[in-house]
């Protein structure tokens, strides 16, 4: 039987990655709460609002499972708003963040929504360029010890990867091509 992957579905762009998952014949649930994440064995954090979901994650104590799952060995994946929630720091923000990932990361990067943009992009790990959809996206400004860069766009770290942790800063799941997912999987 297929491992489940988790979709913490409290905000955010949790839809698109489920049918993603989907796609590819992998089992995905929605994450409300800590006994949804106790039936899954990754978790992937959507693009959303990074400032509401961190005061939901704390109200339903989802804020104290993920880094205890983190710890003990769950594999965890976060796009956009997700990999802001993964950061150890939010660059020129004192931002509540689950702390899971030895990086510091710029908010809106590129700019407003008004500035989103696709573009190709070469990603370690996959064979020919992944097709990527950035809005409001922020981009890593430190790498911490253990952190690889895995995609820059224009100079700038937009995918990182550290042990069982994955880092994007673009939206996979709002395209047909799912080998980032499959990435995640493989972690």
């Amino acid at each position: 039987m297929p491992e489940t992957v988790g979709v913490l579905s409290l905000q955010g762009d949790f839809e698109r990655h489920l049918v993603a998952l989907d796609r590819i014949g992998v089992p995905g649930r929605e994450v409300r709460t800590v006994a949804d994440l106790d039936e899954c064995s990754r978790l992937i954090i959507p693009g959303g609002e990074s400032t509401t979901l961190g005061i939901l994650l704390r109200r339903c104590g989802l804020d104290q499972a993920i880094p205890e799952r983190a710890r003990a060995g769950m594999p965890i994946w976060g796009t956009c708003m997700g990999l802001i929630l993964l950061a150890k720091e939010v660059e020129g923000s004192d931002q509540w963040t689950l702390g899971l990932l030895d990086v510091t990361v710029r908010r809106n990067a590129f700019g407003r929504q008004v500035y989103s943009f696709e573009t190709d992009l070469t990603i370690r790990g996959l064979e020919r360029p992944f097709h990527a959809v950035f809005i409001r996206a922020p981009i890593v400004t430190r790498l911490g010890v253990g952190v690889e860069p895995i995609a820059e766009h224009e100079g700038k770290v937009v995918a990182v990867r550290s042990g069982k942790m994955l880092g994007t800063a673009f939206h996979p799941e709002l395209t047909e091509d799912s080998r980032v997912h499959e990435l995640f999987l493989n972690l």
